[in-house]
């Protein structure tokens, strides 16, 4: 195989990751706990903090609410990691890349 061919097929292959990267970047990942719900997109900027109206929040459920926001944020993270792996997992594990 010549140099140009193998140029060739790498750019071709930086050209779909680049496509899969940006599809992943812009999903929408939604992480959840009991009375919160996280919405993100893949490259993981939050864009909707639900909180569940049913319950009443009193001023001693704020710590408590800080954690459930804190894993409804870690469940959309996890989220956004395996649909990542999932998709990106064809190109081979290239350290650095994204």
């Amino acid at each position: 195989m010549n140099i140009q061919a193998m140029m060739k097929q790498a750019q071709a292959l930086q050209k779909d990751m680049l496509k899969v990267k940006n599809e992943i970047d812009n999903s929408e990942f939604v992480g959840e706990s009991s009375i919160v719900k996280i919405t993100m997109k893949g490259n993981r900027n939050v864009t909707k903090v639900e909180i569940n109206s049913d319950n009443t929040l009193e001023k001693d459920d704020i710590e408590m609410l800080q954690d459930m926001i804190m894993i409804a944020i870690n469940d959309a993270n996890k989220k956004i990691d395996s649909e990542t792996n999932k998709k990106m997992g064809k190109f081979g594990n290239i350290p650095g890349l994204f």
